[in-house]
């Protein structure tokens, strides 16, 4: 909802917007491009506006969309108002899957600019290069992160539907958003709904080592597809140069195309790289031309982000809500720092996490760590006791961030990387505890 609130004041409309608890770096992005932000859903606060965007995280009973339906006023969801406002006449590249979405689209946006076609975006994150997370942009391509969630309180489908893509990236697929998916197969329906609104002169972009996605596939396909993945097989193909990921050549057809040496470690970011490349040649770019210009990548605000060291410990802020996201974040961690101890503060804050949906895998997801330690708040629904149990390494749940980082700061020692992983502010702790290093 911040990128659709940049997108319609670049556009040159007067926007203001509302929510619970705005945080950096959304709220220094909006508060950048002038658009006033009012904490809480207050009726009072939509005031005289023209055009009402609600996001999918209001539901009916909440003040302010109450308050829209009483006074009869036009409304509509930020998905369908890109489709309108933003998408028409653009050639749409979308992004989806369980995990590496803003990566992804960053990635694919930033190698677009490289190739000087000067696309349009929305991405979920403060792309580091562009130090926006959405513009309209000059040229004919629009990169937009497909979300599986769905759209609005009034509106139960996938906010994918709405983009009518001409390429679209499937990442992967694994069960998440248990608020609102029974199962898997409720969710590779919403995908095979996105797969039927690719035309036909179009690209999908497919993961090859993903079986949901190739059942997905089956129920019915109309446009060319190419695979991506480490099989020589594929369409796409990485050979790794170095453990950590941060080196990959890359093949097409069995073709070397050139090396990349980048600055992100992991297996996830060498494929969502190829994912990346992959659409850009269904748009027509010479990727050999482009390749280079990934070393200078500066990826995504909070993957993996090195916040600073202090006292020969490193902080990282990282964004990984879901466990296979969190053990591969941390695989390539590993790689990169060998036996060095890494230490994990988690926030298990997102829908799924808080529901118990992700429980039981949680813990083998932190085998690669050294200690854990996880912030359990008091409405967390599930038994943190038990999960603490199974880790492999130390571990301790807390009640609140102050006595995590107290915690945190009696344990960690020099030579330690410490990485926190929430999809929320997470109280601003990975920034106090990093200033306390300093001090």
């Amino acid at each position: 909802m911040g990128g659709v609130a940049a997108l319609a004041r670049e556009l040159g409309h007067a926007v203001e917007g509302s929510d619970q608890a705005v945080y950096p770096p959304m709220s220094t992005q909006l508060e950048r491009l002038g658009i006033t932000l009012h904490q809480g859903y207050e009726a009072a606060h939509i005031g005289d506006a023209d055009q009402v965007v609600i996001g999918n995280a209001l539901s009916r009973g909440n003040p302010a969309v109450e308050a829209v339906l009483d006074s009869g006023r036009a409304y509509t969801s930020g998905a369908e108002w890109l489709r309108d406002h933003v998408l028409p006449g653009r050639d749409v590249l979308a992004v989806a899957g369980t995990h590496g979405k803003t990566t992804t689209s960053t990635i694919l946006a930033f190698l677009l600019e490289a190739a000087q076609r000067a696309p349009g975006f929305l991405i979920g994150g403060l792309a580091e290069d562009f130090g926006v997370s959405a513009r309209i942009g000059g040229g004919r391509e629009f990169v937009v992160e497909a979300d599986e969630y769905d759209t609005a309180f009034f509106d139960k489908r996938s906010k994918f539907v709405h983009y009518r893509p001409l390429v679209a990236i499937l990442n992967n697929l694994e069960y998440d958003h248990a608020d609102i998916f029974p199962d898997v197969a409720a969710i590779q329906r919403q995908f095979h709904h996105l797969v039927r609104t690719v035309p036909g002169r179009g690209r999908l972009i497919v993961n090859g080592h993903e079986p949901r996605l190739d059942e997905v596939l089956a129920m019915g396909c109309w446009t060319p597809v190419e695979r991506f993945g480490f099989d020589p097989a594929f369409a796409w193909c990485a050979v790794k140069r170095a453990d950590d990921g941060s080196a990959f050549t890359v093949l097409r057809d069995g073709v070397e195309l050139g090396t990349v040496e980048w600055p992100l470690l992991g297996d996830h970011n060498v494929l969502n790289a190829l994912a990346a490349l992959a659409a850009c040649a269904a748009v027509g770019v010479e990727v050999a031309t482009v390749l280079p210009a990934l070393g200078g990548f500066r990826s995504v605000k909070r993957r993996l982000e090195v916040l600073g060291s202090a006292g020969g410990i490193t902080v990282y802020d990282d964004f990984a809500h879901h466990p296979t996201a969190i053990a591969t974040t941390l695989a390539g961690l590993r790689a990169r720092v060998g036996g060095a101890r890494i230490v994990v503060a988690m926030e298990p804050r997102s829908n799924s996490m808080r529901l118990g949906a992700h429980a039981q895998a949680l813990a083998p997801s932190l085998d690669l760590a050294d200690d854990v330690l996880f912030l359990h708040r008091p409405e967390l629904a599930w038994d943190a006791g038990a999960v603490v149990a199974a880790v492999r390494a130390e571990a301790l749940a807390v009640p609140d961030v102050d006595t995590l980082l107290a915690e945190l700061g009696a344990r960690v020692r020099r030579g330690d990387h410490v990485v926190f992983m929430s999809n929320g502010g997470f109280d601003g702790a990975p920034q106090r505890f990093s200033a306390s290093l300093r001090d």
